[in-house]
């Protein structure tokens, strides 16, 4: 029994036929799918509640009221 060498097989260095239409196929699903989850993505992730916050601290949280450690 002898290992296959490449020259025997008979698509190996070519995509044809059936073979080449099934890796397109995917290629498109991909893109369809990636396009579909990119839309969806940015008709939920709206934030119009978003909480206000401040850039400077007016009080220290260890400020004169806080109890000294021991």
């Amino acid at each position: 029994m002898s290992e296959p060498t490449l020259e025997s097989i008979g698509d190996y260095n070519t995509l044809k036929g059936e073979k080449k239409r099934v890796v397109w196929a995917v290629i498109i699903a991909g893109l369809v799918l990636g396009a579909i989850y990119v839309i969806a993505y940015k008709s939920y992730a709206n934030v119009d509640d978003a909480l206000q916050t401040e850039q400077n601290i007016k009080v220290s949280p260890m400020g004169k009221t806080s109890v000294p450690m021991r």
